[in-house]
């Protein structure tokens, strides 16, 4: 059950009671003078890792993929050829000598 946090709108008092889900703020009562007019104020949100779920699990999981996959690439054949540096005759497209598309 979460803890939510609470403030009176009768007396001002600040308040965190564990409730259910379903609980709405409208029918939560003030412990320090009983009024219905509890509103539900935003805080702070904290968990607790219980069992076996190791924090990181998600970064873990994607270096072991990334591993995976470099190790595939290491099964590849060399590249046959080198590609051409560049220099002013390949520099542009066939049909096109300054580069505009051809137009």
């Amino acid at each position: 059950m979460p803890m939510y946090e609470y403030i009176c709108e009768a007396c001002d008092h600040h308040f965190e009671l564990m409730q259910s889900l379903n609980t709405k703020a409208d029918e939560t009562t003030c412990p320090r003078c009983q009024a219905l007019k509890s509103r539900r104020i935003m805080s702070s949100f904290s968990s607790k890792v219980i069992g076996d779920h190791k924090t990181g699990f998600a970064e873990m999981k994607g270096y072991d993929m990334l591993n995976e996959r470099m190790n595939k690439f290491t099964k590849l054949p060399p590249a046959v050829g080198q590609r051409a540096a560049p220099d002013p005759s390949n520099l542009y497209p066939p049909g096109s000598e300054s580069g505009d598309g051809g137009v």
